[in-house]
């Protein structure tokens, strides 16, 4: 089952020293996915190619607001980990009340690190910890032109041209 896969920080601890004692590679990676779109996926999927267990350390609401700031996030946390959860590359699902994964890739120890084009590698947090064991630390490709910001601006610009149409009436 989907929430099988959303795993607190113990669970998934356990998890990850069980899938590496097989000789699995757990990659790790993190962030909001407010409204998912293509570019998340692509990115998961690249992220899952480079090992065996994709684990996704997701932002709590709470992290959410203090990083983007309301309204942000549109999706609860909960519906948010279910999302992810449902696709196929992702493996695990934990969610950080922290601003930063840093104690969640402490504790879960990944064998590859790994957050979009956007980010230098060594500005990605949690880069010494995975490092410091003989982890890679990997920034993948980006789309650009695909991002939650970008999609927000376009459902933005629709609603307001619906309203100055319809003077406001749409259902």
């Amino acid at each position: 089952m989907i929430k099988d896969k959303i795993k607190n920080w113990e669970e998934a601890a356990l998890l990850c020293d069980n899938f590496r004692s097989q000789d699995k590679k757990v990659v790790f990676t993190n962030g909001c996915f407010d409204i998912l779109h293509s570019g998340h996926i692509q990115y998961l999927e690249q992220a899952k190619a480079l090992g065996d267990i994709l684990v996704l350390g997701l932002n709590s609401d709470d992290s959410v607001r203090r990083i983007k700031r309301a309204p942000r996030p549109i999706v609860s946390e909960k519906d948010r980990a279910f999302v992810v959860a449902a696709l196929q590359c992702v493996d695990l699902v934990v969610i950080f009340e922290q601003d930063t994964p840093y104690e969640l890739i402490r504790l879960l120890k990944p064998d590859i690190l790994v957050k979009g084009g956007d980010w230098k590698t060594e500005d990605i947090v949690g880069a010494d910890i995975v490092q410091a064991y003989g982890g890679k630390v990997l920034s993948l490709p980006y789309r650009s032109g695909i991002s939650t910001t970008e999609l927000f601006r376009k459902i933005a610009e629709a609603f307001a041209d619906i309203t100055m149409k319809d003077n406001g009436n749409y259902e």
